[in-house]
């Protein structure tokens, strides 16, 4: 147990330094490109710190035993979009309220037209995907298609952001953290690092992420098994804390820095991310796993929780001003939910 504690500290300040490393980076990446702050966070930061959680299903539906391992991709797949539409804003919101001990102020900056384009976006992905859980499981075909929809969606998605037009200027980004490591260069230009050196750094930092996430995630895993916890649990509940921590960490961050739109975007388009490509994985791969019916209720009531999370979010969004307290109710959504798998797996025959 001694290990697997050490483990689980060290993997969680490896995933410190790459998420610290990576926002940082992938701030000046998009800068290079001349990209939106949409761009940035909700596709470029999205997909990066999307990656852990996204091997773990692919791992468990291609890889795992038959049966079990595509209901544990499964559940990890319902899972990511349930943690980052609750536990990943209740996060964000205290982190408002610490930043409101120095500004005196819980209320959020953002763009709206991002937060409304990346929950559009989720809602009617995740919405087609959960939908395609009610097809009946020797419809494989149907699946097929559903598959081919959500891959489209997530490409035109990634394509507005990257048309939208430039918002960031150089004199609001932190030097980059291995400008110095290219010396050459920074005599030349102490405030513009190459992007080769840039690429280096934002590489380093995904390494970083993904390796301290998946040490992270395996100290969980045998802890869990010490303790005896049912792997319905580690699937929808503790692995996906763990392999969230990227989008929780990038967000606090930037919620540091003031940076409130790329703040909610990293986790948005997470969202968006989660609730179209692994999801066609679980479609395509494990099909008669992805199936609305007793014994899967509980793990697609997550996705149910998703929804209402983001509906009580989509009101907000409309303005340029977001009150961080409201973030708060993911917490509270997130613990309902705790307590529903706790008792199901006290009461078998409870919830289904």
């Amino acid at each position: 147990m001694f290990y697997d504690l050490l483990l689980l500290a060290i993997g969680l300040v490896v995933i410190l330094i790459g998420a610290e490393l990576f926002t940082n980076g992938i701030e000046w990446f998009g800068r290079h490109l001349d990209l939106a702050e949409g761009a940035v966070g909700s596709v470029l930061a999205a997909v990066g710190t999307a990656l852990p959680e996204t091997m773990i299903p692919i791992i468990a539906i291609l890889f795992g035993s038959a049966g079990s391992g595509e209901e544990i991709g499964v559940g990890a797949v319902l899972g990511a979009p349930f943690m980052l539409a609750t536990l990943a804003m209740f996060v964000t919101g205290v982190a408002v309220l610490w930043r409101k001990r120095r500004t005196g102020s819980s209320t959020m900056s953002v763009d709206p037209g991002v937060l409304r384009h990346d929950l559009k976006y989720f809602a009617v992905a995740y919405g087609l995907a959960v939908a395609a859980a009610f097809l009946p499981p020797e419809l494989g075909w149907a699946r097929i298609i559903v598959a081919v929809v959500l891959i489209g969606i997530y490409a035109w998605y990634v394509k507005a952001h990257f048309e939208a037009d430039p918002d960031v200027d150089a004199a609001d980004l932190a030097p980059l953290r291995f400008h110095r490591m290219d010396r050459a260069a920074h005599r030349d230009d102490p405030a513009r690092p190459r992007l080769r050196i840039v690429n280096v750094q934002v590489l380093v930092a995904l390494g970083c992420i993904v390796g301290g996430a998946y040490a992270f995630v395996g100290s969980v895993g045998a802890l869990a098994s010490e303790f005896g916890l049912d792997e319905a649990l580690l699937a929808l509940i503790i692995a996906p804390i763990a392999t969230e921590l990227p989008e929780k960490f990038n967000s606090i961050i930037w919620i540091r820095q003031k940076k409130d739109t790329l703040a909610m975007g990293n986790i948005t388009g997470a969202m968006v991310f989660q609730s179209a490509i692994p999801t066609v994985i679980a479609l395509v791969f494990a099909g008669s796993a992805w199936h609305i019916a007793p014994g899967s209720y509980l793990a697609f009531a997550s996705a149910g929780i998703a929804f209402l999370s983001v509906f009580l979010l989509f009101g907000v969004a409309q303005r340029p001003t977001l009150d961080g307290k409201r973030l708060l109710l993911g917490g509270v959504l997130y613990v309902m939910y705790v307590v529903l798998v706790i008792y199901q797996l006290a009461n078998p025959s409870g919830v289904g």
